[in-house]
């Protein structure tokens, strides 16, 4: 397990956590100083990403410094415990398993799994998640967060899937605690050019969304 928590400081500075899935180790570490540098501090990296668990280690010993570094698509026991070895410092699941839930809460690891339903973000809110990733939130919009808060207005909510630019102040409006981001924010393009001044810029956007 990381020697560093997790720093609700740092989250609360930029809401945003922004989703490595399927980029190589190399540009990975080319783009987290450059997420610094534009104000962003949550990242989290997806165990179906190849060489997930050494790009968490590496994160950590070279920018781990101001940046929360997490693993995502954590589907399994297995899965949590290569990423808990690899030093991640909050989880996020795709799905509401149980076991991964309760074994985060023991270790009091955040854990933000992924829900779709009221009852199931409501369960995986009383299994003791940190905060539920609401997923996918492209097909619900801004006006499902209103409509969960407004008769369970304890759960702490992160929209992840279709949260861009546009519906980012919407979403955050509506009540979210913070936003799930993967392709929108990881430009594929900026980042096969290694076009780093276009990425910050690109990630600026970003972070100034997330000022209300």
């Amino acid at each position: 397990m990381s020697e560093r928590t997790f720093s609700w400081e740092l989250f609360n500075k930029a809401p945003l956590v922004g989703i490595i899935r399927n980029i190589s180790p190399d540009d990975v570490q080319k783009i987290l100083p450059v997420y610094k540098e534009a104000g962003l501090t949550t990242i989290e990296i997806t165990m179906n990403t190849p060489g997930a668990a050494e790009m968490i280690r590496l994160a950590l010993e070279t920018e781990g410094e101001g940046l929360n570094i997490g693993a995502g698509t954590v589907c399994t026991k297995d899965d949590l415990e290569i990423a808990l070895e690899a030093g991640a410092q909050f989880i996020v699941t795709p799905i509401i398993n149980k076991k991964v839930i309760k074994s985060c809460v023991k270790k009091k690891v955040p854990i933000f799994p992924g829900a779709f339903t009221p009852t199931e973000i409501y369960n995986a809110w009383t299994l003791g998640a940190t905060m539920v990733k609401i997923y996918p939130a492209t097909s619900l919009g801004p006006e499902y967060i209103k409509d969960l808060k407004a008769p369970m207005n304890q759960l702490k909510l992160l929209p992840t899937g279709g949260v861009g630019l546009e519906n980012m102040a919407a979403f955050l409006k509506a009540g979210a605690n913070g936003l799930g981001v993967g392709g929108q924010l990881f430009d594929k393009k900026l980042i096969q050019e290694q076009n780093w001044d276009g990425l910050k810029a690109h990630f600026l956007q970003f972070k100034s969304k997330l000022a209300l």
